[in-house]
């Protein structure tokens, strides 16, 4: 068992591929390490591993994509007016910012998910940020951050060995210990293609 090393192990994560022996290990394992035990049904698999189930997987999988955008398509929220006008006056406020915002159709979860707004009192927009800490496996959500907020400042509660949270900075201790100057952030690149160059 890899979570309590005591016991032989019976179980062994569809996600993470870590081996437990009890439901309470199981338990432990997924607390530790903020995983959910699906399996990654994206996952890179090399051409030397790839079996007959791994075809039907990524087929079922494809058809769930189908499925799910389909439902989206027809989701009566799609076609409200309350809808496409707050759309309409986000995208607008931010190519006022020179902002390209880009939205995922209704009924995918990320687009649920998604809190992002504009005050107009304020004239501002409050974000909504994922904070991913690749070295320690951990991910934060941030919700309505105002986007006057630097990136210092949002990321102070989370490895400033003085400000974070003790829990946290346990959790993110190579990223506290470590300088600021060797802590690198970086932003995903979206609806890049898969050979250019970054």
């Amino acid at each position: 068992c890899e979570t309590c090393s005591k016991e032989e192990a019976k179980y062994r994560c569809p996600r993470c591929m870590k081996y437990s022996c009890s439901l309470l290990c199981v338990k432990k394992h997924k607390l530790a390490l903020s995983c959910n035990g699906v399996r990654d049904k994206t996952a890179f698999i090399s051409v030397n591993e790839f079996t007959d189930l791994n075809l039907l997987s990524d087929y079922r999988f494809l058809e769930d994509v189908g499925r799910t955008a389909d439902a989206a398509a027809r989701h009566c929220i799609v076609h409200s007016p309350a809808t496409k006008r707050f759309l309409y006056c986000l995208r607008n406020k931010a190519r006022g910012c020179n902002i390209e915002l880009k939205t995922l159709p209704v009924g995918f979860t990320k687009r649920r998910e998604n809190s992002t707004t504009f005050n107009f009192v304020e004239n501002k927009f409050y974000w909504h940020l994922k904070l991913v800490f690749p070295h320690c496996h951990a991910e934060y959500t941030l919700k309505g951050v105002p986007d006057d907020k630097t990136l210092a400042d949002i990321l102070k509660p989370y490895i400033d060995p003085v400000e974070s949270d003790p829990v946290v900075c346990q959790r993110l201790k190579i990223y506290t210990a470590s300088p600021q100057s060797d802590v690198r952030i970086l932003m995903k690149i979206e609806n890049r293609s898969r050979n250019s160059v970054r």
